[in-house]
């Protein structure tokens, strides 16, 4: 499954944008597209374009994530570098299901 959000993500990239929104970008896909879709988004990151990415699959987003922002409600609840995140405890426990 998830054709349509590679053909989406595809189109997208044929405009050659600055700046990349997307809007969970692993919604539907099968396990192992997973992977290679977050493996083309950084390659698309490592080629200059800025992404911002709103992605429930924390430990996939942040491990290709420069900066983390964690909502609750609406609201900033803890941010910082993607590195930082994924070794915080709270964050781990509540988010990362470790």
């Amino acid at each position: 499954g998830g054709e349509q959000q590679m053909v989406a993500m595809g189109r997208a990239l044929m405009a050659r944008p600055k700046l990349l929104l997307m809007d969970e970008p692993s919604m539907g896909l099968a396990p192992i597209l997973v992977e290679r879709s977050f493996e083309i988004i950084q390659q698309v990151h490592d080629a200059g374009v800025a992404l911002l990415v709103v992605e429930q699959n924390a430990n996939v987003s942040l491990s290709i994530a420069d900066r983390g922002y964690v909502l609750s409600t609406g609201r900033i609840v803890l941010e910082g570098k993607a590195s930082e995140l994924l070794q915080h405890e709270e964050l781990r426990k509540a988010y990362l299901g470790r």
